[in-house]
């Protein structure tokens, strides 16, 4: 692989990549928009087309269509598997506040981090193993989903069918800042807890009263003694409800939990704890429901790619460093199956679904033929 002609290849075609990022951040995807989720992956599918992939729309009755592109020779190796998600969490009309413009060197607008320029970065995958007459030594899927924003439900068998077929799994998720890789990331469990008590007169007979909110309280102190910040996992209790009016028994208590754990051990001793909740009070009755939605993404599973990254990366003069995060990805996923997976390949920036959101221009090209350079050597 000739390092300075790819450079030289993205950094030629920068304003017209530029360009696509700016069609693609001003479609507006957000999750729940079926209508417009549909119509940006027939956008996305086209132009997948006519970079010389062979494209399938999935349809989803419940979220938006999943898109499947595959290019390169069919070696009959496994193929590489590149990752992505086109839904965001913008509502529409943000470009009213958030308009995407360049200014001092960085791209501004709603998903164009997390992760609207990636979508980009997949579609250049394709166009420079075309353009460049590009021998790479396997065939690549390219997996773009419609509801990784809010948690995948639609979309995970999918990803974990493609991931058990591939040979790795590139994740085009923004970042750290810096433009490090993620290379551990925490799992991501949501329970719900539902109490129920007896309601009474709080004046005339309250012991007759089993107060649903008197056993919350006391399962909240238990569910967030099972934090332990040396391990890195967290419990917490995000959303209480309960009772109805001041002067009666709360017979009805409920709480939303948020877990997470950087190991599949600590996400074990979590659930464990949680399902096993039993009630302190007196005839009060408890209901646990929901799981873990992410497992981890263990440096297991991510070391050994991201080793041989670093080494392709410095060809490109890129001196790659690694990090976790506390939040998930469909990496998760595809690293809990054993498949290597590296994280957080996309364009450099910073403010993931905030105010600021934004990509580094001067980072474009050199993140291009990164992907493109995994894809010839790996």
């Amino acid at each position: 692989m000739d390092s300075r002609a790819l450079l030289n290849y993205f950094e030629t075609h920068q304003a017209e990549m530029l360009r696509v990022i700016e069609q693609l951040v001003t479609q507006e995807t957000p999750s729940g928009d079926k209508a417009r989720l549909d119509a940006f992956a027939a956008f996305l599918a086209q132009r997948l087309r006519e970079a010389g992939a062979t494209v399938e729309i999935l349809p989803n009755a419940e979220r938006g269509d999943h898109v499947r592109a595959r290019f390169g020779p069919d070696t009959g190796a496994k193929p590489a598997l590149i990752l992505c998600h086109y839904d965001t969490v913008w509502a529409v009309g943000s470009l009213a506040t958030h308009p995407y413009r360049i200014e001092e060197g960085k791209a501004y607008g709603p998903g164009i981090f997390d992760m609207q320029s990636s979508l980009m970065l997949a579609e250049y995958a394709a166009r420079a193993t075309r353009d460049l007459a590009l021998d790479l030594p396997r065939p690549v899927t390219i997996l773009i989903t419609s509801d990784e924003e809010v948690g995948s439900l639609t979309s995970r068998t999918l990803i974990e069918e493609e991931a058990l077929q591939s040979a790795y799994v590139l994740v085009m998720e923004s970042p750290l800042p810096g433009g490090v890789i993620k290379t551990s990331r925490k799992g991501v469990g949501r329970f719900n807890l539902e109490v129920t008590g007896r309601a009474a007169h709080a004046g005339v007979e309250p012991e007759r009263g089993i107060s649903a909110i008197q056993e919350l309280a006391h399962q909240i102190l238990k569910l967030h003694s099972l934090t332990d910040m040396s391990q890195g996992t967290t419990v917490n209790v995000g959303v209480v409800q309960g009772g109805t009016v001041s002067n009666v028994v709360a017979a009805h208590a409920t709480a939303e939990i948020d877990v997470r754990a950087w190991t599949q051990s600590e996400a074990d001793r979590l659930l464990h704890a949680i399902t096993g909740l039993t009630p302190v009070t007196a005839g009060a009755t408890l209901q646990v429901t929901g799981g873990w939605n992410r497992p981890p993404l263990e440096r297991s599973v991510t070391a050994e790619l991201f080793a041989k990254t670093q080494i392709i990366g410095r060809t490109l003069g890129l001196e790659l460093a690694e990090g976790g995060t506390g939040g998930g990805s469909d990496g998760n996923l595809t690293g809990a199956l054993g498949i290597p997976t590296l994280d957080g390949l996309g364009v450099p920036g910073h403010g993931a679904h905030a105010d600021h959101e934004h990509i580094e221009v001067d980072q474009i090209a050199g993140r291009a033929a990164l992907l493109v350079a995994l894809l010839a050597e790996l």
